[in-house]
């Protein structure tokens, strides 16, 4: 076999391994103490305040002081190419969505036989036992919108991946602008609700990761890329040999 084959040969192997390991959750042995609490929120009276981002002024309506500390079962980042929604609704704060879960669903392990994926302001959860979709354990799963018009904290979030777990801290609130048209969007209050409007919205002032999920996949995963980009320029560069 030519050098150029066994490069292209191993680097996709590794881009397939990679790509079916990243992402993967942790088992729930694994997931720390600290995730098998529900979030804390408090209700405040504070007066709603102003924030600029991306050239657009917001006024951002505090409700509750939240603290969640959870498993990132999905993640979306709002910038993605494919994001028309925020774009079309001049919605620069609002910079990345994680699905979490924590609780009960973390102690037991449910979320270990759900399938999560995130959309736009969505995230999906599916999956074949009905044991894991108990409602203790649907509580304790939550769409996160997060706002933040701190460049710094927006690239922590952005760099948030599937299998972190982590803790976030800050208030849910309302948020609104009057760039070209107006524009609401609200919070929920509850763990309970489902369905529209059952996301939390959480301007976030504090993240803290507790333990990140493996890198090496991803890492794998560029390897291969560049394995099977090596094979071919070695093909390429090759002298041509014709059949006799």
């Amino acid at each position: 076999m030519s050098s150029a084959r066994v490069l292209m040969v191993s680097g996709l192997a590794a881009l397939a391994i990679g790509f079916l390991l990243e992402g993967r959750l942790p088992a729930r042995q694994t997931l720390l103490p600290a995730l098998h609490a529900d979030p804390a929120q408090t209700m405040v009276e504070r007066p709603a305040f102003m924030v600029r981002a991306g050239g657009v002024d917001y006024r951002i309506a505090p409700l509750a002081d939240y603290d969640i500390t959870g498993l990132v079962v999905s993640r979306h980042d709002t910038s993605s190419w494919w994001n028309w929604i925020h774009a079309a609704s001049n919605d620069h704060l609002n910079v990345a969505d994680l699905c979490m879960i924590w609780g009960a669903n973390a102690a037991d392990g449910a979320y270990e036989k759900m399938s999560f994926s995130s959309g736009q302001f969505v995230c999906y959860v599916e999956g074949k036992d009905p044991a894991a979709f108990r409602p203790e354990y649907l509580r304790a799963l939550s769409n996160n919108h997060l706002l933040t018009d701190n460049p710094a904290v927006a690239r922590r979030l952005r760099s948030l991946r599937i299998g972190d777990q982590i803790r976030l801290r800050g208030q849910l609130a309302s948020y609104s602008h009057n760039a070209g048209f107006a524009f609401t969007r609200g919070t929920s209050l509850v763990r309970e609700d489902t369905g529209n409007g059952a996301c939390e919205t959480l301007f976030v002032r504090d993240i803290e990761v507790l333990r990140r999920a493996p890198a090496w996949p991803r890492w794998l995963a560029w390897l291969g890329a560049l394995l099977v980009l090596a094979g071919l320029v070695r093909w390429y560069a090759a002298p041509h040999r014709p059949r006799s």
